[in-house]
């Protein structure tokens, strides 16, 4: 084949694809709960909660009741949250992030468009909040009025369904997702307006490759389903049908040149369909959820 053929084959998505690791690290899955609570049927995010680390927080995915649970390790609801004047349209992450005065807030991704037909799409904040004693029972209580963040793409209709919220700057990040790879970080302005449709910045384009797992298609591996960054900002992770993938950001490097690095690739015990995925408190280990009942709970250290 000609020198020059070959290299404009090699474009920018092929080449960040040869890159990327094959072979995960060696790493240990744990099932440590089934969530307790069967109106979770469709774990489609998660993330730990800034006011204690001991819970989580996770919804239902499109067409459940707009919603947020509280869980515990144990796989107990600690809480069931009603978010006033929400829809579920397509809900497909959650996102611990702080206020404009520090306090800890939750970020619920109305982001999932899979036939690329929704000219704006939003996201929902509020306030965290408190969660029930042990051993009290669980009652709906509703959230406090959330602030919504509307926002579309500069370059046209994404599917999404991964948020991410930078614990320092408190900046929020889309993930798209696409079946074969490709899928673009793009970034909220800095300075959020509630009463208008913002236009997102593009960051930087990942590509996922497909990879072959047993009880997987090749292109689960490409198909993002969950992100975040670690409690100290110090990672990033992303999860697919088949993998975790994480990044080390250093401090010095802006985000985009930081992501261009080869990531670290774990494979976890494969489940139906994971799409909630998390850091614990600690910024290494790692928790992911599954839709499907029963729901399960996993822990994955390495």
């Amino acid at each position: 084949m000609n020198v020059f053929l070959l290299l404009g084959l090699c474009t920018a998505q092929a080449c960040a694809q040869t890159a990327w690791p094959v072979k995960p690290v060696p790493s240990t899955s744990e099932r440590v709960a089934i969530l307790d609570e069967k109106r979770l049927n469709e774990s489609s995010g998660l993330c730990l909660s800034g006011r204690d680390p001991k819970f989580f927080w996770t919804l239902n995915d499109s067409g459940g009741e707009p919603c947020v649970f509280a869980i515990d390790r144990a796989g107990k609801t600690r809480a069931k949250v009603r978010v006033r004047d929400a829809a579920n349209f397509d809900w497909e992450d959650i996102a611990l992030g702080k206020d404009e005065k520090g306090a800890p807030a939750l970020f619920i991704a109305d982001i999932g468009d899979n036939l690329r037909i929704r000219p704006t799409l939003q996201i929902y904040q509020i306030p965290e909040p408190e969660v029930s004693a042990t051993g009290k029972p669980v009652e709906e209580t509703s959230s406090a009025s959330p602030k919504i963040w509307r926002f579309y793409y500069p370059d046209g209709r994404h599917n999404a369904e991964s948020l991410l919220v930078h614990p320092q700057t408190r900046r929020m990040y889309i993930l798209t997702k696409s079946d074969d790879g490709p899928s673009t970080l793009y970034a909220f302005p800095e300075t959020l307006k509630e009463d208008a449709s913002m236009k997102l910045e593009k960051i930087t384009t990942l590509v996922f490759p497909a990879l072959i797992r047993a009880g997987k298609r090749p292109h689960d591996n490409c198909m993002t389903t969950s992100a975040g960054f670690s409690p100290d900002a110090s990672r990033m992770l992303v999860s697919t049908y088949s993998s975790l993938y994480d990044w080390t950001l250093p401090q010095e490097k802006p985000l985009a040149e930081a992501l261009n690095a080869p990531p670290v690739r774990l494979a976890p015990l494969l489940v139906r369909q994971m799409e909630g995925a998390c850091y614990d408190a600690d910024s290494h280990t790692l928790w992911f959820s599954s839709e499907g009942l029963p729901t399960p709970l996993f822990r994955v250290t390495r």
